[in-house]
């Protein structure tokens, strides 16, 4: 059996009520395409993304399979100014 995911939903919470340490780095990108970002490049352990309407781009760097505090700190930000919201698409 497969490591536990955070769901997209979940992991949103959690980063806009502060809590930016111990997520990984995989349920991070998760959240990322479930927000529309697209993977856009990077070089190295560098992952860059982008979306539509969003003139930052978004510089992400996996830390030991977690997400750097500061870069989750950076995305909740985003999401907040952008007031981002998950879609249900199925």
């Amino acid at each position: 059996m497969g490591p536990d995911r955070t769901k997209p939903e979940r992991l949103l919470a959690r980063i806009l009520h502060g809590h930016v340490r111990n997520v990984e780095f995989g349920d991070l990108i998760s959240l990322l395409a479930a927000l529309d970002f697209r993977e856009v490049g990077g070089r190295g352990s560098h992952r860059v993304f982008t979306r539509d309407g969003m003139t930052e781009i978004v510089n992400l760097q996996e830390d030991g399979g977690q997400a750097k505090p500061y870069q989750v700190r950076q995305i909740g930000t985003l999401i907040r100014r952008y007031d981002l919201n998950l879609e249900e698409e199925r």
